[in-house]
């Protein structure tokens, strides 16, 4: 052949498979949970028509009253999983939460070798590794970017722009709700009707255990310390604090310090020992963290090479998460991997040594100072500040002491025997106070 015609031959070819890789079915898609998130997903997907990606069954208990009429008419509505799952189904989006029966979808999709894009927060805290091994043994791929903070691209973030760097701390607001809460409460509204508010608005469940008692918190938060400080935690370990104890009288005082509220995940390794928790803490009214209204979420990671990286952006809302779910799916349209970030098995052993607010109410009586600094002082606790407000009846008396950085250990057993004091009328309320 001449060297002519071999160049064009060369070309030709080069041309179709040039054209053959672009011509490529759609990614079939398969909704589990036709709620908030599973509709604002399918209306992306219906709208937008993403390259790449194809919406042909939605799943969910008694569907018949899902049915919305903007879903093309080629849509498979089913409310038998076992049914969806045996189609020919490529990406199975799990949007319906908790750990059965959606941990059993999710398996039975990976071992059939689909793909399988998730928001289920829980199930990846307590499952996500044995979901990723599955996946990987069986060919198929597990994302769940929309797993924390919503909308942000914190996981994206870890896995493919910090992934060079080693993550050595990071402070979250990890929940819209509390975050909505806390932030109207500063403004001076009490807890039971912002709590009415969110309910109302979508923002916090019939139950709100979940939110306000920091458990969803927590099992974000391990998810994070498995791709940020790379270590696999059991989010049982990590003991989170309620918000409900905090009051207006607390806004107050924090206030007095340059300072407001918060619900805060944090972590951090150092000398191999991780610590982590979640609770309401006082944060200085300069952090990012203090900024943060609404249901908005942000996470600050520091790292050893890069410093401190910001995500800040809509926490909650079927929206925001449905943005983060398309961005999963059109990655494994296009053929984006996960970059692979090694972790290791760790305990909680480690404590975070830092000042804590503590509020006293009380029956007023002469004494109640003296007996609460000498408990302080034989766990070697200094005493930072004693704040009182006037105004308050002296048989409901509210005041704080703040405290020098200690380990919470050692607080815990001052206010153990502060607690048998006759006066209390409750259990003090102890903030850590991030600096």
């Amino acid at each position: 052949m001449p060297a002519d015609n071999a160049l064009i031959a060369s070309s030709n070819l080069s041309a179709n498979e040039a054209k053959d890789s672009r011509i490529q079915l759609p990614l079939r898609i398969a909704i589990f949970g036709f709620g908030t998130v599973g509709s604002s997903v399918a209306r992306i997907l219906v709208d937008s028509k993403p390259e790449g990606l194809k919406l042909t069954h939605v799943f969910n208990r008694n569907v018949a009253r899902k049915r919305v009429d903007w879903v093309p008419s080629d849509v498979t509505w089913s409310e038998d999983a076992e049914a969806v799952l045996a189609s020919d189904a490529d990406v199975i989006v799990e949007l319906a939460g908790g750990l059965d029966p959606a941990g059993g979808w999710l398996r039975r999709a990976l071992e059939a070798g689909k793909s399988v894009v998730t928001a289920n927060k829980k199930l990846i805290a307590y499952q996500g590794v044995e979901l990723e091994r599955l996946a990987a043994a069986r060919g198929g791929h597990l994302k769940y970017g929309a797993a924390v903070a919503g909308g942000i691209p914190v996981i994206p973030g870890l896995e493919q722009g910090l992934a060079g760097d080693r993550i050595e701390r990071m402070e979250a607001i990890l929940n819209g709700t509390c975050n909505f809460i806390l932030s109207k409460m500063e403004g001076g509204a009490e807890y039971a009707a912002v709590l009415a508010t969110a309910q109302a608005n979508g923002y916090a469940e019939a139950d709100p255990t979940e939110d306000v008692g920091g458990f969803d918190a927590r099992a974000k938060l391990a998810i994070l310390m498995r791709l940020a400080l790379r270590v696999v935690v059991d989010p049982e370990e990590i003991i989170p604090q309620s918000i409900t104890p905090v009051s207006a009288v607390d806004f107050s005082y924090a206030r007095d310090l340059s300072c407001t509220i918060r619900q805060i995940a944090r972590a951090e390794e150092r000398d191999g020992t991780v610590a982590a928790t979640v609770g309401p803490m006082l944060v200085d009214q300069r952090s990012p963290l203090a900024w943060s209204r609404g249901t908005e979420n942000m996470v600050i990671l520091t790292g050893r090479y890069g410093g401190d990286v910001v995500f800040s952006g809509h926490g909650a809302g079927g929206h925001p998460t449905a943005v983060a779910v398309v961005s999963d799916l059109l990655a494994l349209a296009h053929g984006s991997r996960r970059v692979e970030i090694p972790s290791v098995p760790a305990r909680i052993a480690a404590e975070f040594e830092v000042p804590h607010y503590i509020r006293f109410l009380v029956v007023d009586r002469p004494g109640i100072v003296s007996e609460i600094t000498g408990a302080l002082a034989r766990e070697r606790i200094n005493i930072r500040a004693i704040m009182q407000k006037p105004g308050y009846p002296q048989d409901a008396l509210p005041f704080v002491i703040t405290v020098e950085p200690c380990k919470s250990s050692a607080l815990k057993r001052a206010l153990a025997n502060i607690a048998k004091m006759d006066c209390l009328l409750e259990s003090p309320l102890d903030l850590q106070m991030l600096e």
